[in-house]
């Protein structure tokens, strides 16, 4: 391992290269004159700003400029509170001028502009501001390869359209923003607009598709003098009750009301402090559940603001799995294998309460990012009952500390070198567990060339026993070239038998050896009937790490690319060959040969900016030892009535014959696999209505539902042989059912400031009836007793800065 880590940054130091092409600059100009924010930068004081010459196109055609009569004119200033950004985006008619109210955050098919600064010029990190014709706004921070939509920034916007096209005004203030205390400073920045209806989307600083990156391409804001960072300090108050019932379990509703806050602090003029305390995550969109016939648990997405906003630097060596803070108790289960007979389980919280968390996060002048997370969950108790009606509490999860700390150095040529550590505290004898992993992304001076990687080390503290500790390695190396038209990268995957980031991170197995490439080519100068196309292969080669022995190999290549009409179409290869499964028997020493499978599949998405979308996809697997057919279909319809309402629905059929796969454990023990079809239904129904830019309602209707009927059964044994078993005991079919309603009205009455009113309805049936009809299994899931829950909510932004300067101005008026 040490040989091969040498080797790789050999390699990185020895790169050709040359410097990249000078880049757009822009003298910083202060403003000297007022302005009025309506939305049309006709003041004096913008044209002092004009930013000059014109965007460029980056996508469908990089290099073209814009055309006279759609082009675009922007303004840039600054003075000691804020930036100040405003434009005209220029169109032949008013029609051409794409809206659609979507709401705070959502994109949609709107048109839109926007500024993004990059204040500490590492060329990786940097703050967008956008908005929209019809003044809705959204923003991004942009990291190492990522886009964070959850970020939030408060700013004041204006946006008007004419018969000609839109303009807008722009005011971010400094509170926004992080940057130095230096007396004159250069910042790199970029300008960006998209005109919805020909796909079309532009920059002030040229973005090249064939050079890797996207914040090292930005030009620089020279010269900005004299402006220091406020004190950044905000409040978000939050108020909550709940009307809730369970009727599975109750017939009465029960009332809840809580209370809680979240904080903003900066503490230098580079780091904040993010903090809440007694979060309230009730209104947040239910988790997409499925039935899991894998060894590995599911993944869920992070509904959460908190732990989705501003956590770029924390995702750093993908040890990060938010959802482990809040999730389920460490002994759970336990409760139900250790009850003694006649013993009844009367409650048993499925998630932990989170009590409170705490980022800070910043980027010094070297360009040194520190960030350090912290989260408390309190302890969870089972609630049991015995057979003379007595009750006791069983502990199933301990006070638990979770702690992320970060030194992210960014370096010359788009690289960086990351040092990583968590820790989880469990209190009482439960174990505790850390995890360190310095992970590195380096380029060369032309950012063509690349070496990324990382190494890992696991320790579990007293999880074998008390006072001994439990220790693993992981490595990820890559080779790559990902400038020009084509882009390869070679890699090697190592985990050894003891590795284990479970506890915070998101983990499936270890003790494997991988070895891979990737290899693309792209054409991006639009031609005869495409805008452009990729094609890549790539596969992947693995075995065991110890003993060493093969595991599987995987050959895969795609064909996609965007057509002249501004859809979007894809074609997918692969081959799996024979392979070892060692997860799937769930038993140590076991294998599951898998046969041989090969699958094709095609997808498509339609214009957005159209009123009527369609997104589909198809995939078919064939495995030809057992008959194997697999069969995979989406369809995804949305249809925009207005610029106000937007109904989309989404299908999803998954049909499988022949599947070769687990049943169950027996008690000898020993391995049941077999032979199982399986069929599985999934329909997603999303409602959106905008009152205004300010207040919308959201629907959200989900009905998921899965059969499995097992059709010959098999005992395995360890070498992966098998013999069919004649008569079974338990019945290993499955035929379950989630059903989901989400709807949430949303009001942002003040900058920051929300009152949303939820409900949410879900229903589970599970039963081993594989014979019945989806209809059949939707009715009676509706039919089933069901949880409701209605929810207010207020939240309330108050930054200091503000309050001070008003409160300043109402004592001058009131001595006036």
């Amino acid at each position: 391992m040490r040989h091969t880590l040498l080797l790789f940054f050999i390699l990185a130091l020895h790169f050709c290269a040359h410097t990249q092409n000078t880049q757009k600059q822009f003298p910083a100009v202060r403003r000297d004159l007022p302005i009025v924010m309506d939305g049309m930068p006709d003041e004096e004081a913008w044209k002092k700003g004009l930013m000059p010459g014109t965007l460029t196109e980056m996508r469908p055609t990089f290099g073209r400029p814009e055309m006279e009569a759609t082009r675009s004119t922007f303004y840039l200033l600054y003075d000691d509170e804020a930036i100040y950004f405003a434009g005209f985006c220029r169109e032949s008619t008013r029609d051409s001028v794409t809206t659609q109210l979507a709401g705070r955050d959502e994109i949609g098919i709107n048109d839109f502009a926007g500024l993004i600064l990059d204040t500490y010029q590492d060329k990786i990190n940097a703050l967008s501001f956008f908005v929209t014709p019809l003044n809705e706004q959204f923003d991004i921070k942009y990291g190492t390869g990522s886009e964070d939509g959850s970020w939030n920034a408060v700013y004041e916007t204006r946006a008007k359209i004419h018969d000609n096209g839109w303009s807008f005004e722009m005011k971010i203030p400094y509170a926004a923003v992080r940057f130095s205390k230096g007396k004159l400073q250069d910042w790199n920045i970029q300008v960006l607009r998209r005109r919805s209806r020909t796909g079309q989307q532009y920059s002030w600083s040229p973005v090249d598709p064939t050079h890797f990156g996207f914040v090292n391409q930005f030009g620089t804001w020279s010269g900005l003098q004299d402006i220091r960072p406020p004190l950044r300090l905000s409040f978000s108050p939050y108020l909550s009750s709940y009307l809730t019932k369970d009727a599975s379990t109750e017939n009465q509703w029960r009332s809840t009301l809580s209370g809680g806050m979240d904080v903003k602090y900066g503490i230098s003029d580079a780091f904040t402090m993010d903090m809440t305390l007694i979060p309230d995550f009730g209104q947040v969109q239910s988790d997409n559940q499925v039935l899991n016939l894998s060894p590995f648990e599911v993944k869920f997405n992070e509904n959460r603001p908190f732990f989705n906003e501003g956590t770029e630097l924390f995702s750093q060596g993908d040890l990060f799995y938010s959802r482990r803070i809040g999730g389920q108790p460490l002994h759970y289960y336990d409760v139900d294998y250790d009850r003694a007979g006649g013993e009844t389980i009367r409650k048993n919280p499925a998630q932990t309460k989170l009590l409170n968390a705490t980022k800070i996060s910043g980027r010094t002048k070297s360009k040194l990012g520190i960030g350090l997370f912290n989260a408390i969950t309190r302890s969870e108790y089972a609630t049991v009952e015995k057979a003379d009606k007595q009750t006791y509490k069983v502990q199933t999860s301990p006070l638990t500390n979770y702690n992320i700390a970060v030194l992210d150095q960014a370096l010359p040529h788009n690289s960086r070198v990351t040092l990583i550590n968590t820790n989880v505290w469990r209190s009482g004898n439960d174990y505790d567990a850390n995890v360190t992993a310095l992970d590195w992304d380096l380029y060369d001076k032309n950012i063509k060339w690349n070496v990324w990687g990382k190494v890992a080390h696991s320790r579990l503290i007293g999880y074998e026993a008390p006072g001994k500790t439990y220790s693993g390695n992981q490595y990820e190396l890559f080779f790559g070239k990902f400038k020009g038209r084509f882009n390869f990268d070679i890699h090697r995957w190592y985990v050894d038998s003891r590795y284990n980031q479970s506890d915070m991170g998101y983990f499936t197995n270890n003790n494997y050896l991988t070895h891979g490439f990737y290899a693309g080519y792209k054409w991006v100068k639009p031609k005869s009937f495409y805008n452009n196309i990729y094609i890549n292969i790539n596969g992947n080669y693995s075995q065991l790490q110890e003993p060493r022995l093969y595991q599987d190999l995987v050959l895969s290549g795609n064909v996609n690319g965007q057509m002249k009409n501004l859809w979007n179409v894809g074609f997918e290869l692969d081959y799996r060959a024979r392979s070892n499964d060692y997860y799937d028997a769930r038993l140590d020493g076991y294998v599951l040969r898998r046969p041989a499978s090969w699958m094709k599949g095609i997808w498509l998405r339609s214009n957005k900016a159209k009123k009527y979308t369609l997104s589909a996809e198809f995939y078919h697997r064939l495995a030809p030892r057992f008959n194997g057919n697999f069969s995979e279909i989406s369809l995804g319809n949305n249809y925009r009535f207005s610029d106000k309402l937007n109904i989309g629905l989404n299908n999803y059929v998954e049909l499988q014959r022949n599947d070769y796969g687990f049943a169950y454990l027996t008690a000898v023990p020993g391995v049941v696999i077999g032979l199982r079809d399986r069929r599985t239904i999934s329909n997603t129904l999303d409602m959106k209505y905008s009152f205004t830019n300010r207040m919308g309602i959201t629907v959200r209707l989900r009905h998921y539902w899965s059969k499995v009927h097992f059709t010959q059964l098999f005992d395995l044994s360890a070498d992966g042989h098998t013999t069919e078993v004649v008569t079974t005991t338990p019945n290993p079919d499955y035929n379950i059912n989630f059903f989901n309603i989400d709807m949430v009205y949303t009001w942002q009455f003040a900058p920051g400031s929300f009152l949303n009113i939820g409900w949410k309805n879900a229903g589970q049936l599970s039963n081993q009836l594989v014979r019945d009809s989806y209809y059949r299994n939707l009715r009676n899931t509706l039919d089933n007793p069901m949880f409701n829950s209605i929810s207010l909510r207020l939240i309330y932004f108050l930054d200091y800065q503000e309050w001070r300067k008003n409160s300043k101005i109402k004592s001058q008026n009131s001595k006036g």
